[in-house]
């Protein structure tokens, strides 16, 4: 990637971080990055799509720096643990206010929708990946859909990083809530044998008919 490419991607996000989506243009994003803004046209084409180049190496590159982290979880609670790590780090970051203000902006373009999409399925596969290792050694294996459960979590880290914004008391007593669901999933992890398929056994009765398994595209 060229360096100029490189600083108009940068200076992509750090626009979102001070100005937010309203504030997003040619004209900003170059002044950030020390540019002729012609320079955006002439790399993306548009801001739009500067926007979603920036968006999707934003998320890979989060996600590589978390991938070891992700790597050494095993258990579920363990998971619960890691997305705590990562919330905290992603908020002193400052890529809270990015994804949010992404998000605004899917409200009402359909191109930065796809790109923020595109975004947060880089984070659901690899949260599918944790979950394919350490759903088998528990009851719940008998109803996950790992992918929904994947884009599950997400959301759920999702809406308290946004809900974080707005009331951080209600938002940490979430988190917490979260590490109390875990406690409780280690809880049945440790049941012995005969509990086990016993908590098996009523999970396949109470749980509605699962549809069949198809491979999820991202959109």
């Amino acid at each position: 990637m060229s360096d100029t490419r490189q600083r108009l991607i940068d200076a992509t996000i750090q626009t979102l971080r001070t100005h937010g989506i309203a504030g997003i243009s040619a004209r900003t994003i170059a002044g950030t990055a020390d540019v002729n803004q012609a320079l955006v046209f002439y790399h993306f084409g548009s801001v739009d799509q500067l926007l979603a180049a920036s968006c999707a190496e934003a998320a890979a590159q989060r996600v590589q720096m978390f991938r070891e982290r992700f790597a050494e979880v095993g258990s579920l609670r363990e998971l619960l643990a890691a997305g705590r790590e990562l919330h905290a780090t992603e908020r002193a970051a400052g890529n809270v206010t990015v994804l949010a203000q992404m998000l605004a902006g899917a409200q009402r373009d359909p191109a930065l929708a796809a790109a923020t999409s595109a975004a947060l399925e880089q984070w659901a596969h690899e949260l599918e990946r944790v979950l394919d290792r350490v759903l088998p050694a528990t009851p719940l294996i008998e109803i996950a859909d790992t992918p929904a459960l994947a884009r599950a979590i997400s959301a759920a880290f999702i809406g308290i990083e946004l809900y974080e914004g707005a009331d951080p008391q209600a938002a940490d007593s979430a988190l917490n809530a979260l590490d109390n669901l875990g406690a409780a999933l280690e809880a049945l992890d440790s049941l012995g044998p005969l509990a086990t398929r016993a908590m098996r056994a009523k999970i396949r009765r109470a749980a509605p008919t699962r549809p069949p398994e198809t491979d999820h595209q991202p959109t």
